[in-house]
């Protein structure tokens, strides 16, 4: 399902997404602008009916002096009231596309939120920027300007053509079979405008992609000195985007010529045959007139359809652009096994026969593990060994390929997914950090984070007494992705950001690999009873802080092949062992 906040509990089926889904719940409005519509274009039809009356009364000479000035005070009357409801027939459409904009935008953030890693391993956070951005606007303004020129050009040309026909048929023919070929010119171009047009989004996305990750990536960038080459990559992709864009523009822009002197044409024949008649009496001068208004009168809404038809092709691509990220369904989602009375959870997990295949590749084979509620174990193994994979499924960020997973001996895909992760706390080796103050990120993952909270957390991670040395203690701003932060401010920050939820189930992927071993100590000296209080999982390559486990799992290519105490995995030799002795080995080194 895809919930539309603007509307409550408003619920649209994957398989029923279409833009008018939300068009239609303004039925009000669109009511609205129908009826300025018939208003406007039939008052504005009357008024050229007025000017015949004057003209063919002066002409004959039947009109008197009051008859003329009464027509001339209706005439100044009807065009007040037009100009009234047409600046409402603008307002209330462009109004409806900024309220359908923010639900469909809202809704959109919502699916985008719900979405798992693998969707975002895959997609390019650049096309999803464009998406959110460029294409939301184009569907807006297909939607604003789209809708009002559209319904007044139809508008116009239905009526106006009924007027037509009754005021006189043998010129309203001919003014109708002019347009039948321009017509078919008209959806011609259309349709080559559709392809180029998407053509021209996409490349829109690659830019937009291309920014994003230079602009991520520049401190590498300048750290190769890859500026200038960067810069020619960027040139280049710019250039084919002005190239698409100058080519759509020259399939828009000839439409609008090519009207205009369709519109000529006619007025040329209506002023060549009906001059003729108005000379040989057979046709009155007014009625003339009132020919000519009625094409005056229609030139600007024939002459906006190739404006209208760029709109709402524009506006066609990037909707569809944006339904497919709509349509994609996340892989990890409740479902209807889903246990909903389930309310706590305590921390008892268990893997039975877990693998893993990602792309049709194997990283985690047959692992079987049971930690007891309030145990820590440590996890470690070499580089790719499969540790923050197996740390991943447990937070149900991946669903294992075969195997399950357990805790308080519920399958984790029945417990909610809100449930389960408001009682983990996950601290990442790189963690992701928000452009706002130390204090927001800290309290991040709880609803009403207070200062005591805020410290505590703090202090648990040894960072309290260097962000007591900010001039804007807890409310400095860190900056993107907390770019004015050490690498091991960031990882405590992110520890703390874990602890302060106070979780029954406490994940640390490698969040010590970028402090210093006396500043380590110190950490996991104030850790270790946060610790014993909670289920903890510790991914680390460090001996010195792996001893604090009450077990320890060593991974080799995604196989268990050790565990125990730290005592027993010594005992025992092995990747464990080897690894403790080559740390005595550096730290006497380094002594």
């Amino acid at each position: 399902m895809l919930r539309c906040r603007l509307s409550g509990d408003w619920e649209i089926k994957k398989d029923q997404i279409r833009l008018g889904s939300y068009i239609a719940r303004h039925k009000g409005e669109i009511a609205l602008t129908v009826l300025c519509t018939i208003f406007t274009v039939g008052v504005s039809l009357y008024l050229p009916f007025i000017i015949r009356q004057a003209i063919d009364g002066l002409t004959d000479g039947t009109i008197t002096r009051s008859e003329l000035t009464n027509q001339l005070v209706l005439y100044a009357g009807l065009s007040v009231v037009t100009l009234y409801f047409s600046r409402h027939l603008r307002k209330i459409p462009l109004k409806l596309s900024h309220k359908i904009e923010y639900a469909l935008r809202t809704d959109m953030f919502d699916h985008l939120t719900r979405m798992d890693q693998e969707f975002f391993r895959k997609g390019r956070t650049g096309d999803l920027i464009t998406r959110m951005s460029a294409d939301m606007t184009l569907v807006r303004d297909s939607i604003g300007q789209g809708l009002l020129q559209g319904i007044r050009t139809t508008g116009v040309i239905l009526f106006a053509s009924v007027v037509m026909l009754v005021t006189d048929t043998s010129l309203a023919l001919l003014v109708l079979a002019l347009y039948l070929p321009m017509t078919f010119f008209f959806f011609l171009v259309l349709k080559v405008l559709r392809r180029r047009q998407k053509a021209l989004q996409e490349r829109v996305s690659d830019v937009s992609n291309f920014c994003q990750e230079s602009f991520a990536g520049i401190r590498c960038i300048k750290g190769f000195a890859l500026e200038q080459r960067r810069i020619g990559m960027f040139e280049s992709i710019n250039k084919d985007l002005i190239g698409l864009n100058m080519r759509v523009q020259t399939t828009r822009q000839g439409l609008w010529p090519f009207m205009a002197f369709w519109f000529c044409l006619s007025v040329i024949m209506i002023l060549n045959i009906g001059g003729r008649e108005v000379i040989n009496g057979q046709r009155s001068l007014g009625t003339l007139v009132q020919f000519i208004q009625y094409l005056l009168y229609m030139q600007w809404p024939l002459l906006a359809m190739s404006w209208t038809a760029s709109l709402l092709q524009r506006g066609k691509v990037s909707w569809h652009r944006i339904k497919e990220i709509i349509e994609q369904e996340p892989a990890i989602k409740d479902s209807d096994e889903t246990d909903h009375s389930i309310r706590s959870l305590k921390g008892d997990i268990v893997l039975e026969n877990l693998s893993l295949d990602i792309d049709s590749r194997r990283f985690l084979h047959q692992i079987n593990l049971r930690i007891d509620s309030g145990k820590t174990v440590g996890i470690t193994g070499p580089t790719g060994s499969g540790k923050t994979l197996l740390a991943s499924l447990v937070a149900r960020l991946m669903d294992p390929t075969e195997g399950k997973i357990s805790i308080d001996g519920h399958d984790i895909k029945v417990i909610p997914l809100s449930l389960l992760r408001r009682h983990i706390g996950l601290a990442a080796q790189e963690p992701v950090l928000f452009s706002r103050t130390l204090e927001h990120n800290i309290g991040f993952g709880v609803d009403e984070p207070d200062e005591r909270l805020i410290d505590w957390a703090a202090d648990i991670a040894h960072l309290k007494k260097e962000v007591e040395t900010f001039p804007e203690k807890f409310e400095t701003m860190i900056g993107e992705r907390g770019v004015t932060l050490s690498g091991g401010q960031r990882q405590r920050t992110s520890i703390s950001r874990a602890i302060a939820r106070h979780p029954e189930i406490l994940i640390l992927d490698d969040v010590l690999s970028a402090v210093d071993t006396q500043t380590e100590a110190a950490i996991m000296k104030k850790l270790q009873p946060v610790m014993k209080k909670r289920t903890t999982l510790f991914v680390s390559h460090r001996v010195s802080t792996l001893r604090y486990a009450d077990e320890i799992v060593v991974i080799e290519e995604g196989r268990i092949t050790q565990r125990g105490s730290p005592n027993e995995l010594l005992a025992q030799g092995g990747y464990y062992c080897e690894l403790n002795t080559m740390q005595q080995i550096e730290e006497q080194l380094e002594g």
